[in-house]
């Protein structure tokens, strides 16, 4: 019987003589609904088994796989870059061998260095952003302990240094180990850095080629970055800022196809 049944005035007195009928109909309704409870559970088991596909649908281990896999993933994808790097050097090197209108090289060498393709030396900046220590408390008197996404680096923290950067003149910009070109796209999930198909942790390492004072003055003066150095005195964000005479970013080495949807 569910809550929201009434139950019958003086239904836990005795039954009254001559009354059998009712208490029997309410045996077989009893057993009636009994059965059918036990056919909804067994077919619940049955859909929880199917989905399941023979597997533990709350073991950890099941998460474990899961994020096996997105490492492994992640250097099928380095491994893929670097042999896309390697064949791009044999088509550069077999184009010098066979150089074609020299208006047309001219031209290509101008879409490649524009695209990122190549590689940029000069002056320029880093900026490295880290998640705060474990178990970091409040710094300051009268701020309120952190919550736990208070002590990490979000998509929104490196969107921010990398924008800024660009404001302030970047003639290349590189995180961790890849150079960014126009399609790239920062993304986190938890506290992993997705980039181009490979997953990072932190510390990230932002990279670039700049004016330093000019790429210093408008990290200085993004709102947003205020904001998360409000964090770093708060609570300990990571956060360090060093300017180079003479740096080298890579090009970028992956694919360069650009994928879209069409409407029919």
């Amino acid at each position: 019987m569910s809550d929201s049944e009434e139950v019958p005035p003086g239904s836990d007195n005795p039954p009254i003589e001559g009354t059998s009928r009712p208490r029997r109909q309410g045996r077989y309704v009893g057993r009636a609904l009994t059965c059918l409870i036990f056919a909804l559970a067994g077919f619940l088991f049955y859909t929880s088994a199917h989905t399941a596909n023979g597997t533990d649908l709350r073991n950890d281990n099941t998460l474990l796989r899961l994020s096996d896999l997105i490492q492994q993933r992640s250097r099928d994808n380095a491994t893929a870059d670097a042999q896309v790097a390697a064949l791009r050097a044999q088509i550069d090197a077999l184009a010098q061998q066979h150089p074609g209108n020299p208006a047309d090289q001219a031209r290509l060498v101008a879409l490649e260095k524009a695209a990122g393709l190549d590689p940029v030396t000069g002056q320029g900046l880093t900026v490295t952003l880290n998640d705060a220590p474990p178990n970091a408390t409040a710094r300051i008197p009268g701020v309120p302990q952190p919550q736990p996404d208070d002590l990490v680096i979000h998509q929104q923290d490196l969107q921010a240094v990398v924008n800024a950067l660009w404001r302030g003149g970047a003639r290349g910009i590189q995180v961790q180990d890849q150079r960014l070109i126009s399609t790239s796209a920062v993304r986190c999930v938890g506290n992993q850095l997705i980039l181009q198909g490979r997953v990072y942790s932190p510390p990230y390492v932002i990279r670039a080629v700049g004016t330093p004072k000019a790429l210093e003055t408008a990290l200085n003066g993004d709102t947003y970055i205020q904001t998360y150095l409000q964090y770093v005195t708060a609570y300990g964000l990571g956060w360090k800022v060093q300017s180079s005479r003479a740096m080298t970013l890579p090009g970028y080495s992956g694919t360069v196809d650009l994928q879209f949807a069409k409407a029919k």
